[in-house]
């Protein structure tokens, strides 16, 4: 009877989270004037909201521009991550625990704090309304250097030992022993940083301005609050699914590897 209650709980609260996402779909590929009905089936189903979205906005573009910028910032984190998270957490150096302390306060100081100075730089740099304002800020993650170096502490030294003893220096003993040996914790590294990156609207707000650089979500902002889409409720929510279906499909294919890694990444001195 327990175990019984137990699922209902948990099929109740899956139920609560899935219906809205489960209705925003349905609801976009409904006719307009039956999306205020709050149905999940609708009379018929139909494509005249993506189509009106394609017309109305470069979805094509912004599309292409979302991928290479998250696809860029999460390579990024992966490599210069995983280097700093192997720095302090198999070589020894003065203040290594000091470094990794600073790296836990940095998560939480406000985006709002650095939003200015980080502004600024990138208008001295002369990078607004570039791919680089985009990509080179998010390149280092905090979250990610923690996770590396939680996981390389789990793997044994000998390891690392037997390949020095190969001659592998220390990128090769990264990228040619760690990496192979931590898919769960790249895996869970990769989807985080390509969601977060994904989904970031503030910040290309801020630095692009051009329409043929804009990234989905936030040429999809300006969508749907910039009057553009006429208020068409359909338009808006086909514009939300083409936005949210690329991080849904990247979990359901990697959802193994990231449960796995988060099940195994407590925290170990």
């Amino acid at each position: 009877m327990k175990r019984l209650l137990l699922y209902i709980v948990l099929i109740a609260g899956a139920l609560a989270f899935l219906y809205p996402f489960v209705w925003m779909v349905s609801a976009s590929l409904a006719p307009e004037s039956e999306i205020g009905n709050l149905i999940l089936f609708p009379s018929e189903f139909t494509l005249n909201s993506y189509m009106q979205m394609i017309d109305k906005i470069p979805i094509a573009s912004a599309l292409f521009n979302s991928i290479l910028v998250a696809s860029s910032i999460t390579f990024g984190v992966l490599v210069f991550g995983s280097m700093v998270g192997y720095a302090l957490s198999r070589l020894e150096f003065k203040g290594r625990n000091t470094i990794f302390y600073i790296i836990i306060f940095t998560m939480t100081i406000p985006f709002q704090i650095t939003l200015i100075p980080q502004y600024i730089i990138m208008v001295k740099l002369n990078w607004i309304n570039t791919y680089y304002a985009l990509i080179v800020p998010y390149l280092m993650n905090s979250l990610a250097i923690i996770m590396f170096r939680q996981y390389f502490k789990s793997i044994p030294q000998d390891l690392i030992d037997a390949a020095r003893l190969d001659g592998c220096g220390d990128l090769s003993i990264i990228y040619r022993i760690l990496w192979p040996n931590s898919v769960p914790v790249l895996v869970t590294i990769g989807i985080i940083t390509f969601m977060a990156a994904w989904n970031e609207v503030l910040w290309p707000l801020i630095v692009i301005r051009d329409q043929n650089l804009m990234t989905m979500p936030q040429l999809v902002t300006l969508f749907a609050v910039g009057g553009r889409a006429d208020s068409q409720i359909g338009v808006k929510l086909a514009s939300a699914v083409v936005l949210a279906l690329p991080i849904v499909l990247a979990y359901m294919f990697f959802q193994k590897y990231f449960i796995q890694s988060m099940a195994s990444s407590g925290l170990k001195e």
